[in-house]
């Protein structure tokens, strides 16, 4: 069910989120895509889409770029769309790919939408070398908990408006009207279960980021200006250490 929304309503994605359509991969998340991916060789993109980070990436100079998404309406807009990419129809939690292959993986705003997601994880850190760079960006949790949103409290004296987080700490999956007639599947988990689940396959977390939504969201979205300190996006940057790189590391402080 989840594969078929996806292919029914992969247009609202196209239409609405690439090309220069989103202010907050326009000014956000692009930028600090292109941080990240900064030096790359082969990269390695999980759930491209229409392949617009994976089109980056290779403007960045990676000699070799690959888009996954198990969506067919979407590889073939990113396969029109080249950039000089490859892309591969396939699924996160079985990717047809060698081992250590990559040194750079990045997936955007995916992840809340796989079910698989240990093994999807086990995925990513079996195809990224020893040392690599895992970009992974997610709608934030606390923001994506279902049962949150904007409060207009008017029966408090004086009224108050705040942000209301729903039950965080539960694993649960829902089918959201992202817009009329579009529905469209995410499945929240708190970030701990990301970031052990990650653990557990070797990848560990490098850097955190929570910023804050940038100023052409906030144009287009004015109910939201006064929740702007909740951040939209989470950005993790986890590293790829298996026992050999952790004990040179530590090798390496001891001697310091």
């Amino acid at each position: 069910m989840a594969d078929d929304l996806w292919e029914r309503n992969a247009s609202w994605w196209i239409d609405g989120f690439t090309e220069g359509a989103d202010p907050e991969y326009v000014e956000q998340i692009l930028p600090l895509a292109a941080r990240e991916l900064e030096g790359a060789r082969r990269v390695l993109d999980v759930g491209c889409g229409d392949g617009q980070v994976a089109r980056l990436a290779k403007k960045l100079g990676a000699h070799f770029v690959l888009g996954v998404d198990p969506t067919w309406n979407q590889i073939v807009v990113a396969a029109g769309r080249d950039g000089g990419v490859e892309v591969l129809r396939c699924d996160a939690a079985g990717l047809p790919l060698a081992d250590e292959s990559f040194d750079a993986v990045v997936a955007c705003l995916v992840f809340e939408h796989i079910d698989a997601v240990d093994t999807a994880l086990g995925e990513v850190a079996r195809v990224l070398q020893d040392g690599g760079r895992f970009c992974f960006f997610l709608n934030h949790p606390l923001l994506q908990t279902p049962g949150s949103g904007w409060i207009d409290d008017q029966v408090l004296d004086p009224p108050e408006q705040y942000w209301r987080i729903g039950d965080y700490l539960i694993e649960q999956t829902t089918v959201e009207e992202v817009e009329k007639d579009v529905f469209i599947p995410f499945v929240h988990r708190p970030l701990s279960r990301y970031v052990n689940a990650a653990a557990r396959h070797g990848l560990f977390v490098e850097l955190m980021e929570e910023p804050e939504p940038p100023p052409g969201f906030l144009a287009r979205a004015a109910e939201y200006e006064a929740a702007a300190t909740i951040p939209r996006l989470l950005y993790l940057r986890l590293v790829k250490r298996t026992a050999a790189t952790s004990r040179s590391a530590a090798s390496s402080r001891s001697m310091n």
